[in-house]
């Protein structure tokens, strides 16, 4: 029997897969069964590789094949077993070494001419085998991926006879090269795009500060787009580690491309006809969703309230617990989901409320029906509650002359209160909670009793009570200041729903 090693994924979980092959004598003619709680894509390999055989002018011999991919509870999915299988049966018959090839995770998928195609998940995979003292086999285009994990004991080839070649020592595959390890690395776009919306920019330099979910209520037009879509652009840069693991989503999902890194913080846009498992992720192989592609980045959701509120609910647990558990019959994946929520929302179906000459008839009561699609404990969860007006003229026209800042400038802010946060207490403020919000943001006497009243008279939540408490710290580190004073106190209340004047959600 031989036995060469694979892998496969749950979540970021990873999971040996032990690839048996075994030739039986008795029968006139080839049979070749796989076995193993195999998915169709992983059976399929079978004429797969019977193609390729024949490509390779060899044969299966007159005997019954077997290949049992173990543990046989756990559900095999993907095409990436085509070239462990294949490597197997070629040491089955003599042409590849078993001894050779047991040092390495084998993962591909080959084409009918012996071409090993391009496969998801070859950057955890490297990192596992890395971890576990083992050399990776993959494809040739997908060489680079796998060096991004700092190893070197790498197999790239194009095609089954190059590995062939290798072993045979008539040729020698060389370590794949780093071509590129970053993606575009610039937005294109910077703050300075958007003139006026002085409160707004404000907001958001807090939210990006903190980490805080922020909610834009304003008429079409007024560049909550704009706004959002310019946040990662005044966000500190993503560490090692951070780049390592959105990366591994990205491949996981198979949407790393180009032979580089994820580099800058993720924006994934989501339209509002976006399913709940779209958006948590899911499927037959328990893909990652969007919360996760936008992990270390930003989740925009823009037109909040023409979203199914279903699948908004689904938001809740993972902007608190920074992870999300997808559940299926045979499977139990998680995915870190630490992204940023952005949303933005017209204040009325028409979006024109407040416009005496543009909005309708209806209003306000068609206002708070379109506003109560959002659930009130989602929108307990998001820190700031921003409105957005109507740009004057004038100022799109910047008539004054009045510099606008720059993304740079900002972000310079911003880094600096973040470091603060970093070195005070190992996170972002806005996950804070518990013991270390009463340790990092204590409030003096005075403090909370302004609080307090505050509280009572809006009738905030527990929660949203710390939110208050988390948005003044950054406030705070952003001016620079080690104590949490009552204007901060009162700017970070002026960001809550009871605040936002004509756009209130009741």
């Amino acid at each position: 029997m031989i036995s060469l090693n694979s892998i496969i994924f749950n979540g970021m979980d990873a999971t040996p897969i032990d690839v048996q092959v075994q030739l039986s004598a008795g029968l006139a003619k080839p049979e070749f069964n796989i076995i193993g709680l195999a998915d169709r894509a992983v059976k399929e390999s079978a004429e797969r590789i019977r193609n390729v055989l024949s490509a390779l002018n060899l044969s299966l011999p007159p005997k019954r094949l077997t290949v049992n991919l173990s543990p046989a509870d756990v559900e095999k999915t993907g095409s990436h077993f085509d070239l462990p299988i294949l490597c197997g049966i070629l040491c089955a018959i003599g042409i590849l070494p078993e001894s050779e090839l047991a040092k390495y995770i084998i993962i591909g998928e080959v084409g009918l001419d012996g071409a090993i195609v391009k496969t998801d998940g070859i950057l955890p995979a490297s990192v596992w085998a890395n971890q576990h003292g083992m050399g990776i086999i993959c494809p040739g285009d997908q060489g680079a991926e796998a060096r991004w994990a700092g190893h070197t004991n790498i197999l790239a080839p194009f095609h089954v006879l190059e590995l062939i070649n290798h072993f045979k020592g008539s040729q020698i595959l060389p370590l794949p090269q780093v071509t590129n390890t970053t993606d575009a690395g610039t937005y294109g776009i910077d703050m300075s795009d958007v003139h006026g919306q002085v409160a707004a920019k404000r907001a958001l330099e807090i939210a990006a500060a903190g980490g805080h979910a922020m909610l834009m209520v304003g008429p079409p037009g007024s560049g909550k787009t704009m706004l959002a879509s310019r946040l990662p652009t005044i966000l500190p840069e993503m560490t090692p580690a951070e780049i390592l693991e959105t990366s591994i989503i990205y491949s996981i999902a198979g949407q790393l491309h180009d032979k580089s890194l994820i580099t800058t913080r993720p924006f994934r846009s989501v339209h509002h006809t976006a399913s709940a498992i779209s958006l948590a992720g899911g499927g037959a192989d328990a893909r990652p969703g969007e919360i996760s592609l936008a992990h270390n980045g930003v989740l925009f959701l823009d037109e909040l309230p023409e979203f199914n509120r279903t699948t908004l609910e689904i938001l809740r647990q993972p902007m608190e617990a920074g992870r999300i558990m997808i559940a299926r019959a045979r499977r139990t994946a998680t995915y870190p989901a630490r992204f940023q929520l952005i949303a933005a929302m017209n204040p009325c179906p028409c979006g024109h409320l407040g416009n005496a000459s543009l909005s309708c008839s209806r209003a306000p009561r068609c206002a708070e029906a379109y506003q109560n699609k959002i659930s009130g404990p989602l929108l307990d969860r998001i820190d700031l509650h921003v409105d957005v007006d109507a740009v004057n003229p004038w100022e799109m026209n910047n008539s004054d002359s009045t510099p606008v800042e720059t993304s740079g400038q900002i972000r310079e802010r911003v880094v600096a209160a973040r470091n603060r946060q970093i070195q005070r207490q190992g996170m972002a403020n806005a996950y804070l909670d518990g013991a270390d919000l009463d340790k990092f943001a204590p409030l003096g006497d005075e403090q909370t009793t302004f609080l307090n009243t505050a509280a009572e008279k809006m009738g905030m939540s527990a929660r949203g009570y710390n939110r208050i408490r988390r948005i003044a710290r950054t406030i705070a580190d952003l001016r620079g200041a080690e104590c949490i004073e009552i204007s901060d106190l009162a700017e970070a209340l002026s960001y809550r729903p009871i605040n936002r004047g004509k756009y209130g959600v009741k």
